[in-house]
């Protein structure tokens, strides 16, 4: 194969490849990037909380999930602590893992006000 067709292959992937990354980029942000608190508690939260905030996976179980519907746990705690957990992580009831690397402080902002709603 002659060294312009190689480049021109070449070329051609390195575009297709660049594209082929803006499409993933951007179906992964959605709307202008904004992911929405119900749309990041299913990527982050559900395989411990569970869909209902209960903690009743098995994974949950195991990691000593808190139960977000805990009346009392909602009166008790802040939503600077709740932040707090999200973004550096617990090990005090169970091992949470810091989200700080996944999720922005807005986001984080929407996760602590969508966990408010599961107060039971």
């Amino acid at each position: 194969m002659p060294n312009c067709m190689m480049r021109t292959c070449f070329v051609t992937f390195l575009f297709a490849l660049v594209l082929l990354a803006g499409v993933a980029i951007s179906a992964k942000q959605g709307n202008n990037g904004a992911r929405t608190a119900p749309q990041l508690y299913r990527r982050y939260c559900v395989s411990c909380h569970g869909s209902d905030g209960r903690a009743q996976s098995s994974k949950g179980r195991f990691s000593h999930a808190r139960d977000l519907t805990d009346a009392k746990w909602h009166d008790d705690v802040t939503d600077e602590r709740i932040f707090n957990s999200i973004m550096n992580g617990r090990n005090v009831r169970g091992n949470m893992p810091s989200f700080s690397n996944k999720l922005n402080e807005n986001e984080v902002e929407s996760l602590v006000s969508f966990v408010r709603k599961f107060k039971g």
